[in-house]
């Protein structure tokens, strides 16, 4: 009883402090105060000091989405560009994937370059164990490539110039310094539709590792920016390329979906008692299961609003609402509570799933650190450091992936 009142006082608190802010915000930063209440009390002297910079920060990832080069296509995946359910020809491991889906190009001199392209293509030169190209004795060996792709070209990625060291293909291909070689650049063809469940995967091993190394500042900052990409993946339309309905006359309706409905019924409608976080024993499993079991209802997020649309009232769609001092065009109540009945409580339904995802991806990274003990010396964090400000303030001028899910 005394849990339920607590999360009930914490609920109302969230409210009543965060109602006038950026509507947009509002879900991250609620999925991510109640997760805290999904915790084991051993864990609760660490988060519960930190409960309000963790719903503060829940926004930090969309924040910074233009200072950094490769952000924006970690909010999202198009599944639907790798064809179609159950995706198969699109590897679950970030290497693996990467692999099938980029060029390598061997530049000898200006203008005279060797590709060796990806995806199906690759197998135009691995056909056998080896093959000889040319007369240069280039032997490019099947079984040692991937090895080969993730040790030295792999580590490159995050590069603003993703090229790879001319000696390092010589050595790897068995070539002498006579052979020309200007420079080898690898372009990638998977970023830009979306790397969501890869990320995932990196940023729970990184939380992981704070918790090995019991560096509490860095356990909040990554359990902030975690939730914020779990609940990224709980919302069908981040998993589409027909993200906000440009492709189906329905442009606005993930602000609609993520942002307005919430905003309008979380506080009277929403149960956002989830019970306890629960130990991932495959999180790459579980990343991947969660963006494929959101990509299942983007055609019911989508026909359900499109077949409302013809039948609600045209001039009861749309209303004017002041928003920070600022008149905005959004979706009127009424037509807000009509979509979400159709659809039978799925943002609410998605909502609970990421707040008990978010509870359970802490709950692991402790347990594999092995249940480090945080009851003494718990120094609370109030801010990010001048550096992560400046990081999220700065725009970047160039984006990988698209720049709005």
């Amino acid at each position: 009883m005394f849990r339920a009142i607590c999360i009930l006082f914490a609920l109302m608190t969230f409210l009543v402090l965060h109602s006038s802010e950026y509507w947009g915000f509002y879900g991250h930063r609620m999925i991510n105060r109640m997760a805290v209440y999904t915790l084991p009390p051993e864990m609760m002297y660490l988060y519960k000091p930190h409960i309000d910079f963790i719903t503060e920060h829940a926004v930090d990832p969309d924040k910074r989405r233009y200072a950094s080069n490769f952000e924006a296509s970690r909010h999202y995946i198009d599944l639907d560009h790798w064809g179609f359910s159950p995706f198969d020809s699109l590897p679950r491991v970030w290497s693996d994937a990467l692999l099938r889906f980029c060029d390598v190009i061997w530049i000898s001199t200006t203008g005279d370059s060797l590709f060796f392209y990806g995806d199906e293509n690759w197998k135009r030169y691995f056909t056998e164990d080896s093959l000889e190209y040319s007369n240069q004795n280039m032997l490019l060996r099947q079984r040692d490539f991937p090895e080969f792709f993730s040790r030295f070209i792999l580590t490159g990625y995050y590069e603003d110039s993703w090229e790879v060291d001319c000696a390092l293909w010589r050595t790897y291909l068995g070539l002498t310094d006579t052979v020309p070689c200007e420079k080898v650049v690898i372009r990638d063809h998977l970023t830009e539709h979306g790397i969501l469940p890869y990320h995932l995967k990196f940023m729970q091993s990184r939380l992981t590792k704070a918790f090995l190394e019991k560096d509490r500042s860095r356990i909040i900052r990554l359990s902030a920016e975690i939730g914020h990409y779990i609940g990224d993946a709980h919302v069908p339309l981040h998993t589409t390329s027909n993200y906000n309905g440009q492709l189906t006359d329905q442009l606005g309706i993930h602000a609609f979906w993520e942002s307005r409905i919430p905003e309008l019924f979380a506080e009277e409608q929403y149960d956002f008692f989830v019970g306890k976080a629960e130990y991932i024993s495959d999180p790459q499993s579980f990343f991947w299961n969660m963006v494929m079991e959101s990509n299942s209802y983007v055609d019911s997020v989508l026909l359900i609003e499109k077949e409302l649309s013809t039948v609600f009232p045209s001039d009861q769609q749309y209303c004017f609402d002041d928003r920070l001092n600022i008149t905005v065009r959004t979706q009127c109540e009424a037509y807000a509570r009509a979509y979400q009945d159709r659809m039978q409580g799925l943002v609410e339904k998605r909502m609970r799933a990421s707040i008990k995802a978010i509870g359970s991806s802490w709950y692991t990274a402790w347990v594999d650190a092995g249940q480090p003990d945080f009851r003494r010396n718990s120094q609370v964090i109030n801010d990010l450091t001048e550096a992560e400000e400046d990081l999220i303030e700065n725009h970047s001028k160039r984006i990988k992936g698209r720049v709005h899910e």
